[in-house]
């Protein structure tokens, strides 16, 4: 992840640089560069706080991060500091904005301060129907495709709590999945969960790990009806490791959810890892994530043991799978979707 090269929205935030001289600043919502890091610079006298849901972002942000600048990374937003001006960047994710910039808000006080940055294209004119009747909310500049708007809080916000909505599994035992906004899978079981799922029919043993792991369905899943395997979670998405821990707890199971980067946290070997695997990165499509998975698992798998993924059909899975392991079988297709077994 290169910090370096700064995003439209920073960009745009960069020519108000003036207003946010000499005061204490919270920074929220979907930033992915290196502008924090230029505002700790700027204002070496005061305290930067970057709240983050990625634990990439997180991870790569703290390399040599100025000293005035806290990076969290957490599901839950951290108190702002007194006195401060906030920055939330606007992301496509309707409902993860709505999520992080309620949880920010419900911080505020009277008259506190907001910059919301966002490109044209995520739907960001919507945030006038979200906040403006709490207060004051001004379209302050448009450029790059972005629009800036300055919030003050004119009134006290409603609190918001999060709120899990619950979907149940029937694989012989009923499993309860949990799902918080903005975790992939939200509203109901997807069709390529489901057909991995399927290949659940024979036992799974040692240590298993459930990499991407949302909110926790396959690992929950693999664990309830392998009592005796090991499981271990792992997700970038701090709402998803949330998920995956109230699912364990939920279905009365242990297991051990992580933070990580596809393997930059794993240490130990796996007998089997599971994947429904991201292939997307904001509009776009990205492979870095299942290149990475796919290339490293070797690594991380004990001799026999298996690399289990469903992907859509249409995606270049396969030539990437000989590539590593030599050869692949499907285990489960459908016109949409197949899962795919190699072993070490």
């Amino acid at each position: 992840m290169n910090l370096s090269q700064f995003s439209p929205e920073s960009e745009v935030l960069e020519r108000h640089l003036t207003n946010l001289a000499h005061h204490n600043i919270m920074i929220a919502g979907g930033v992915c560069d290196g502008f924090p890091t230029k505002l700790a610079q700027l204002n070496p006298q005061n305290k930067i706080i970057l709240w983050t849901w990625y634990f990439d972002y997180a991870k790569t942000a703290n390399n040599n991060a100025p000293k005035n600048l806290e990076i969290i990374f957490d599901a839950i937003c951290p108190k702002p500091i007194e006195n401060s001006i906030w920055l939330f960047y606007w992301t496509k994710n309707k409902k993860e904005n709505f999520q992080q910039l309620h949880s920010l808000l419900n911080h505020a006080k009277i008259g506190q301060q907001l910059y919301i940055i966002g490109e044209n294209r995520t739907g960001i004119k919507s945030v006038e129907k979200l906040i403006g009747e709490f207060g004051y909310l001004q379209k302050i500049d448009s450029a790059r495709r972005c629009s800036l708007y300055a919030f003050e809080v004119h009134t006290k916000i409603p609190e918001l709590s999060p709120s899990y909505k619950t979907y149940s599994i029937n694989m012989g035992p009923k499993i309860e999945i949990p799902i918080l906004s903005g975790v992939f899978s939200a509203e109901n079981l997807d069709s390529g969960t489901a057909l991995l799922l399927k290949t659940f029919d024979k036992p799974l043993k040692g240590n298993v790990l459930d990499i991407g792991c949302g909110a926790g369905v396959i690992g929950t899943v693999a664990k309830v009806l392998n009592p005796k395997i090991n499981i271990t979670m792992a997700d970038i998405h701090a709402q998803a490791i949330t998920c995956s821990r109230y699912a364990l707890e939920r279905n009365k199971i242990t297991g051990n959810v992580i933070a990580s980067d596809v393997f930059s946290e794993i240490t130990e070997k796996y007998d089997v890892i599971l994947s429904n695997p991201p292939f997307h990165a904001g509009r776009n499509t990205d492979y870095d994530a299942v290149n990475r998975l796919i290339s490293q698992a070797k690594q991380h798998l004990n001799i026999g043991g298996e690399l289990r993924i469903v992907a859509n059909r249409h995606l270049p899975y396969p030539n990437l799978l000989d590539n590593y392991f030599g050869s692949h079988e499907v285990l489960a297709k459908t016109t949409k979707f197949c899962v795919y077994s190699v072993k070490k």
